[in-house]
């Protein structure tokens, strides 16, 4: 598992030359340019030299830039993938991916040496799909699931509140997929511009479930993303010094130690490791 940061991935409408521009000075991890929903039909060919430009000039720093393509089965996908096969992207994210062969046509599309594919987990064929789908993650070039709740909300026709209980096994199983392949897993949008409690709440709820961050609708998210994916200070304290432990000599061939009150073993010493690479 990578020890990169993508505690906020943020759409931007690969359609605004503004946005995009915007979004090189964002405090995000990620910039995914959208050329999906965000994007009128009649604009899809301008947001994809657009796309392609902005891939050009560069200029977003150490945020990873990926795009959101138009799906498999839509008039627009081909000359997306054209368009973005080879323009130094950190990864294509593909929506409505469901099985195991959308993974590969997504490969194959994107050429075998290309760059990697994000998929988005949208669909309930995709849910029951998950195990496939990680077991094929070193074979296609998958190197996250993001969960995209409002479609998977909407074919599911459940009716969610804040607590999203209907989409907990979801998104667990989702985070179980992505831990057994070794990728990053995205939590889905929350659609509440205007609530910053039921945000932080979101997050903090992503961050308990297992998720690496969360994607994005707006860049006001941003602040309360990184926060609440980010360690703690007292996470922060906790792994210093499970670290200092087994860094003692007395500690050097031990499994398993005590502190503090705790048993902690050397399961415990990568997790901390991780989030002091954080």
């Amino acid at each position: 598992m990578t020890t990169r940061r993508r505690r906020s991935a943020l759409y931007m409408p690969a359609s605004n030359a503004r946005a995009i521009a915007k979004a090189r000075t964002l405090a995000c991890d990620v910039v995914i340019l959208d050329l999906e929903d965000a994007v009128a039909p009649d604009e899809k060919a301008a947001a994809r030299e657009r796309v392609c430009e902005a891939a050009r000039d560069g200029g977003f720093g150490e945020r990873e830039l990926v795009v959101r393509v138009n799906g498999l089965d839509t008039p627009w996908y081909a000359d997306d993938i054209a368009a973005v096969r080879a323009i130094g992207l950190a990864a294509v994210l593909v929506p409505k991916v469901s099985s195991v062969a959308d993974l590969r046509q997504v490969r194959t599309s994107l050429g075998e040496e290309e760059t990697p594919i994000w998929a988005m987990i949208e669909t309930c064929a995709a849910i029951l799909a998950l195990p496939q789908l990680s077991t094929a993650a070193a074979e296609t070039g998958l190197t996250a699931l993001v969960t995209g709740t409002n479609d998977l909300a909407k074919e599911m026709r459940c009716r969610l509140g804040a607590d999203r209980m209907p989409l907990i096994p979801a998104l667990s199983s989702t985070v179980i997929a992505a831990r057994a392949a070794g990728i990053v897993a995205l939590d889905g949008v929350c659609n509440a511009l205007d609530d910053a409690t039921r945000f932080a709440a979101e997050c903090a709820q992503g961050a308990m479930l297992g998720f690496d961050g969360k994607t994005l609708i707006h860049p006001s998210q941003i602040d309360a993303a990184n926060a609440g994916f980010g360690p703690t200070e007292e996470d922060l304290a906790w792994a210093r010094k499970v670290v200092a432990a087994f860094e003692d000599s007395e500690n050097a061939d031990k499994g398993a130690i005590r502190l503090d009150g705790q048993m902690v073993e050397r399961l415990h010493l990568a997790e901390a490791e991780t989030i002091l690479a954080l």
